[in-house]
């Protein structure tokens, strides 16, 4: 649950609660067009995210512990998820779901990324390669943050932005609880894989005079 600690801790939560307040994805109705681009550029920025970009901050971080905890997290998304995906990368799961909201597998292989796209991979090569490391756990995390139940309102509250995005894709394309496993499972792993960040926060900022800079950084990194 979110906003339990004080400090740089709370201060981000208020960020994030701010951030699911004011996006417009979040609050306006859900279309065929906006989930088959979300399939389509979402499996691109996984795969970049979590083969080059955290993997960045992994290398900066100097505590042996969060580094091999990033590793790990990455492994998961772009390699195989024994304990939330059954064996399977978080983009490869994503790919299906693309399939049964009506993409042709060939299409969701062979997209691209947007120049929007690309734009926030430059953004966070900044944000990710050239910041402190601590700064950088929080690019790596922030986003993930909204699927913690505890921000906004409503269903989204409760379950979080995927437990919300499972319940208007299952009445939008009239799927399953098992054919959603993609937003199930990151319900579960990004809980997992943002409190690592919000962790190191609680651990690391004030010791390293760098309470405001994580403030800071979870601001930016939520605008891209």
């Amino acid at each position: 649950m979110a906003g339990r600690k004080g400090g740089a801790v709370a201060r981000m939560d208020r960020v994030v609660n701010e951030f699911v307040a004011r996006c417009r994805f979040f609050h306006e109705p859900l279309t065929r067009g906006r989930a088959q681009m979300f399939a389509l550029q979402h499996r691109l920025n996984t795969r970049q995210r979590n083969s080059v970009l955290k993997l960045k901050v992994a290398t900066n971080c100097t505590d042996w512990d969060t580094r091999i905890r990033i590793i790990k997290a990455c492994s998961e998304e772009v390699i195989a998820d024994h304990e939330h995906g059954g064996g399977r990368p978080h983009w490869q799961i994503l790919e299906d779901l693309g399939v049964r909201i009506g993409l042709k597998r060939a299409m969701i292989q062979s997209a691209q990324p947007l120049p929007s796209t690309q734009l926030c991979w430059a953004a966070w090569e900044g944000l990710m390669a050239s910041k402190h490391w601590l700064e950088g756990i929080v690019a790596n995390t922030c986003a993930e943050r909204i699927n913690v139940p505890g921000y906004g309102k409503g269903l989204f509250r409760k379950a979080g932005w995927f437990g919300l995005e499972r319940h208007r894709w299952g009445r939008l394309f009239e799927l399953g609880d098992e054919e959603l496993n993609f937003f199930e499972l990151h319900e579960k792993a990004d809980i997992v894989h943002s409190n690592e960040g919000w962790r190191a926060v609680e651990r690391f900022a004030r010791e390293l005079h760098m309470e405001d800079a994580v403030v800071t950084a979870c601001e930016k990194n939520l605008h891209v």
